[in-house]
């Protein structure tokens, strides 16, 4: 006998109204775990805001030399003016979405290549490793910032962005030397040879079960990564290796040295730029609080033991 059943009695295929925003939330709540993480992802939040905003949020061009030359803050001007009547503030917004934009690019990007070279060298060994380990022991010993002045210098037309990308091929030989120690470590496990003995190709191996084992020094790289991006190309503006034309924190720096805002007194046209340098590389280190705590499953472990025993102790 056959059974009809109504549409309104057979299950739903549909996700659940709101899942996917319960799914990001729990990925962002250990950011509220603790009191640093809070602080440092409502600090990095605010300058990811500035940053896709800058348009709406600066009231002028940040370029236009077209207001009072060498003004102190004023209700018009938040931060002032240069001399050659440029609103700081409009620069300091701007500049926002260049080193933010800089730094993760750079990061992210350093962090890759180090990835490659680590992971593919520690699980292949031999020859490979060999080659790679050279390429990567070159590019130790080498100076980086003196590598990174150089290029610079032969480059005629230069940029944050560059700049950024000069950072990323230069700087990722640090993390390639951690990820290939921890790889090597994973590379004799039981689970990595369970995979090779069922028959999954080196390349899925080291994509699906070694980098996911490695996700909280990966993460932690990036953060570093960016962090050190950030500075250096801050540097890099600040002592002329960029061009003097845009606009970013480093370049802020160089021109209120350059026209001796220390000396002048006019802290309102220094102070902005160093201060934004500090509290996104100050956010970028507690986040890494979060982090560790979302890839590391012993301290999921502690934190659960934690509660455990504070409930016990109330009971």
């Amino acid at each position: 006998m056959q059974t009809n059943i109504s549409p309104a009695s057979q299950p739903s295929m549909e996700a659940p109204k709101g899942g996917n925003f319960r799914k990001i939330f729990r990925i962002f709540l250990p950011f509220f775990s603790n009191a640093k993480s809070t602080v440092g992802f409502i600090i990095f939040c605010i300058f990811v805001v500035i940053a896709i905003f800058a348009p709406i949020i600066a009231p002028y061009d940040p370029s236009a030399a077209i207001h009072v030359p060498n003004l102190s803050p004023t209700a018009d001007h938040w931060f002032g003016t240069t001399n050659t009547g440029q609103d700081i503030y409009s620069q300091f917004i701007y500049s926002a979405r260049s080193t933010m934009v800089v730094g993760f690019g750079a990061g992210i990007l350093s962090t890759i290549i180090g990835l490659i070279f680590g992971v593919v060298g520690g699980y292949r060994g031999g020859l490979t490793d060999a080659i790679l380990g050279f390429i990567t022991n070159i590019f130790l010993v080498m100076p980086g910032l003196a590598l990174m002045i150089v290029i610079q210098a032969y480059l005629t037309a230069s940029s944050p962005y560059l700049t950024g990308l000069i950072i990323a091929l230069t700087g990722w030989a640090w993390g390639a030397r951690v990820f290939r120690a921890q790889t090597m470590t994973l590379a004799n496990r039981d689970f990595i040879l369970a995979a090779k003995m069922s028959g999954m190709s080196s390349f899925r191996i080291m994509v699906t079960q070694i980098c996911p084992n490695m996700m909280s020094i990966i993460a932690g790289n990036i953060m570093f990564a960016t962090l050190g991006a950030i500075l250096a190309e801050a540097g890099l503006a600040f002592l002329g290796f960029e061009d003097i034309n845009s606009i970013s924190w480093g370049t802020m720096l160089y021109w209120a040295s350059n026209n001796a805002a220390l000396i002048r007194g006019a802290w309102w046209w220094f102070i902005p730029p160093g201060l934004g340098i500090g509290l996104v590389g100050l956010s970028l280190v507690l986040m890494n609080f979060a982090v560790d705590q979302i890839t590391n499953p012993r301290l999921k472990v502690q934190k659960r033991r934690k509660n455990h025993g504070s409930k016990a102790a109330r009971a």
